[in-house]
């Protein structure tokens, strides 16, 4: 094999432990036919492999490294690209980068007018595809993320603008040459021909010229895209009109200048309305953009001093004056404040920040200066993970586009088909002029448009993923989003999910005392232990504000309960062995009311002052407020719903009767809910799982759906398909509620699409004509084509409306 055909590759490479796993690597890569060098260093994580493109592709290497046991790391861009028009130039950008040697994938969304790249930067680099997006005909914007929002709305602009001069010149010639074609002019048409070449030629070059531009680079790179099409339609009716100027082969009755400068006019028309209407489906990635701050001012050597935000180190200490964005994550050192997380949350009341509690960059300090210690800066904080978490779902692909895909493939062919069939029956067979069966071919290459198909998915799917951000729901991708919508049974994990996650006093039962008199006697004594509900009975005595008194000769008994001197009296606090154990007496009333309180799944702590019963208190993990909202509703939308906990049956099946479920998981290990997932998807059900993303990954990962419920903004971002910022159930039926009609818009869209196409192309090829006499002009045919698409686009936009229904009211 000649050098010249060989090519060098730098792999970057995770999970390796040693350097015998470097060796496993090598040996995998080495055993791959036309690989002549491949060599693994340990301490830098890479592979250097040399090969032959022509016979190994780099997803073989890849798949090469990953049956060693081993994963890939590659580096993904979201580029910003202008000119896009229709679906078929998703796929000419998209096959000119995947052309390029180590690009793993390329996904371009028309929507949001952007390509996500994977790519291996030892083969190419952004040049590389800035290159070969230019080649193909399109504009290089940028990198996202690193073009302002100035900057992109400056060249949006200039491009919506050229496009407006041009129709409108096109609109304001060619209307006047269609009223000199009618009205009665005291020259020959002959002479009147000639006029209107002198007119015409420059107006319809100029407005036309984006269009066989953009036809002349898609045949360059052998591909055919709408604007070849829509390039022959307007070119024929032009060169028609010339030849018929000069009564080559053609009359002066084929003379439309007007309506070929009409059609480029309604064309620019089109792609102009749809630019506007694209622009407006990224509004919730740019509103969360908006949300980043460009300076802080940081405490250095006791001085402040104000810094870009990409100076800012973990560690630094920041402040925060009220008014301001908290610049970075970081935690409250000093001062309290209300901040403003609705942003990133969706929770409209600002909640008390206060030393030792956890803020997020983005967020609004509303009251009063706080110092905040970074601890997340850059590409870390939960902002750039949220604004990430939200481009790569808009540029995911849910499977109904492959619909849209496969019919996309092969339209442009077959609709010039059924033009040139359309003209050969007309003409050849039926007999019709030559001026008719020129009109229909020329409407059918105008009318036919794949542009609303192609914009069907990505829009609605842009949107959705943005509306649902602004709601603090976060969709990883297109194909969380379909099958979302799809659910047959939600699990929720027990513990802090469905309840708080933290024991609560919820019962008290005093004995000859008052109630606050009963707290303070075990708040005294539970103080000086750590044991939760212990925990649980201070805090409550800490709220209702009584007095927790010194204990002397503290003492614990085996897990049975506690004993200690309060005020000269001897407090015993435990369950009912430990007081009987000490000779304390039961009432016989009260014994059954301590069963009841059992049998509700609660934890009865039995006091005891100076030998004599003092009373109950009843602790349990108590539910969440919105939790019966919640199943009330998954319910009514006809999913099933199970309960998984570690929790023994009885107290289990008690919080599930409370809740109304009736399908409870009892006394399962953290690494067991994995296989009861198994169980349901293997039974055909299409399986949510709803946890907290900390105890329950596999679960989550093994759900069709895992959806995992933060507490704010200290969610894991990683944790899930479907993360909800903040710790309500509601949100969880908003998410389901939300992707069903994100799904139920797209396959609107895509009938609408199918539709249009199926209605109006035969209309466009005359088959009304000869029963009804209806025909369609090419001038209507191009404003059809550009209704389709600012219809599509349109109906994708009124999802930034949508409130789920569980969100309605709140």
């Amino acid at each position: 094999m000649a050098d010249t055909e060989k090519q060098k590759a730098e792999i970057k490479i995770s999970g390796m432990t040693c350097a015998t796993c470097a060796v496993n690597i090598e040996e995998s890569l080495a055993g791959l036919k036309d690989v002549t060098k491949a060599q693994v260093n340990f301490g830098t994580d890479t592979a250097h492999v040399e090969y032959n493109p022509a016979k190994v592709s780099l997803t073989t290497l890849e798949k090469a490294v990953k049956s060693a046991g081993y994963d890939v790391v590659n580096r993904q861009v979201t580029i910003k690209v202008g000119g896009m028009m229709c679906a078929t130039c998703v796929e000419t950008i998209e096959t000119a980068l995947k052309e390029l040697p180590g690009i793993v994938s390329a996904t371009v969304n028309l929507g949001t007018e952007k390509a996500y790249v994977m790519y291996n930067p030892s083969l190419s680099g952004i040049d590389d595809m800035k290159k070969a997006i230019g080649e193909a005909g399109y504009q290089y914007f940028g990198i996202s993320g690193e073009v302002s929002e100035e900057a992109e709305k400056i060249a949006r602009d200039k491009d919506l603008h050229d496009k407006f001069v041009r129709f409108t010149i096109g609109f304001a010639v060619s209307i006047p040459l269609m009223l000199a074609m009618w009205l009665p002019l005291p020259i020959s048409m002959q002479q009147l021909g000639y006029v209107m070449l002198v007119i015409a030629t420059p107006v319809f070059a100029f407005v036309a010229y984006p269009i066989f531009r953009a036809a002349w680079i898609s045949l360059s790179h052998r591909m055919l895209s709408m604007d070849v099409m829509y390039a022959m339609g307007t070119g024929v009716a032009f060169v028609s009109s010339v030849l018929g100027t000069f009564g080559i082969v053609l009359t002066h009755e084929f003379m439309f200048y007007d309506t070929a400068i009409m059609l480029a006019a309604f064309l620019m028309l089109g792609r102009y309305l749809e630019g506007r209407a694209k622009g407006r489906t990224s509004e919730a990635i740019k509103k969360l953009a908006g949300l980043r701050v460009r300076t802080a001012i940081v405490i250095r050597d006791g001085i402040e001093v104000e810094l870009p935000v990409e100076d800012v180190v973990v560690g630094d200490q920041v402040l925060v004056k009220p008014g301001a964005k908290v610049p970075v994550d970081g935690e409250v050192v000093a001062g309290e404040s209300y901040v403003n997380e609705s942003m990133i949350t969706g929770e409209p009341v600002p909640p008390l920040r206060t030393p030792g509690s956890r803020v997020v960059g983005g967020t609004l300090n509303t009251n009063s200066v706080l110092t905040v210690k970074a601890t997340k800066v850059g590409k870390e904080t939960v902002l750039a993970q949220i604004i990430r978490m939200v481009e790569d779902a808009q540029g995911s692909k849910p499977p109904v586009q492959r619909i849209a895909d496969i019919a996309v493939t092969y339209f442009i062919p077959a609709v010039l088909i059924i033009a040139a069939f359309t003209f050969i029956v007309w003409f050849f067979l039926l007999g019709s002029t030559l001026l008719f069966a020129l009109t229909a071919l020329i409407s059918i290459l105008v009318v036919a448009c794949p542009c609303a198909l192609g914009l069907a998915t990505p829009t609605a799917v842009t949107v959705g993923v943005g509306r649902g951000a602004q709601m603090g729901i976060l969709i990883r991708n297109g194909e969380a989003l379909e099958v979302t919508g799809k659910v047959t049974t939600v699990i929720f994990d027990k513990t802090g999910t469905l309840t708080k996650g933290r024991p609560e006093v919820t019962d008290l039962i005093p004995v000859g005392i008052s109630e606050e008199t009963l707290i303070s006697f075990a708040a005294s004594v539970e103080k000086n232990s750590q044991h939760p509900l212990a925990q649980a009975v201070v805090r409550t005595a800490e709220r209702w504000a009584v007095n927790i008194e010194p204990a002397e000769q503290f003492d614990t008994f085996g897990g049975r309960g506690v004993a200690a001197t309060v005020l000269s009296e001897i407090v015993l606090v435990g369950n009912r062995a430990f007081l009987e154990e000490k000779g304390v007496a039961i009432p016989g009333g009260l014994d059954g009311r301590i069963t009841v309180l059992e049998q509700e799944g609660k934890t009865a702590v039995l006091v005891a002052a100076g030998g004599q019963m003092a009373g109950v208190i009843a602790i349990a993990d108590t539910l969440k407020d919105t939790t019966k909202d919640a199943i009330t509703q998954f319910k009514k939308m006809g999913v099933r719903i199970v309960m998984i906990t570690g929790d023994n049956r009885r107290t289990a099946d008690a919080i599930a009767r409370q809740i109304g479920i009736d399908r409870v998981i009892a006394e399962v290990l953290p690494r067991d809910k994995e296989a009861e997932v198994k169980k349901l998807q293997a039974q055909g059900d299409v399986v949510a799982f709803v946890g907290d993303g900390i105890n329950d990954a596999p679960a989550l990962a093994q759900a069709d759906v895992g959806i995992a419920i933060g507490s704010g903004t200290d969610v894991a971002i990683e944790s899930g398909d479907i993360v909800l910022m903040n710790d309500d159930l509601l949100d969880a039926v908003a998410a389901v509620q939300l992707s069903k009609k994100v799904m139920g818009r797209i396959k609107g869209n895509i009938f609408w699409a199918f539709a249009y196409n199926a209605a109006l192309i035969p209309v466009a090829a005359g088959v009304l004509y000869p029963s009804f006499g209806i025909t369609f002009s090419p001038e209507l045919a191009a404003l059809a084509m550009a209704a389709s698409s600012v219809t599509v686009v349109t109906l994708s936009l009124l999802l930034t409306k949508y409130i789920p229904d569980a969100k309605k009211g709140r």
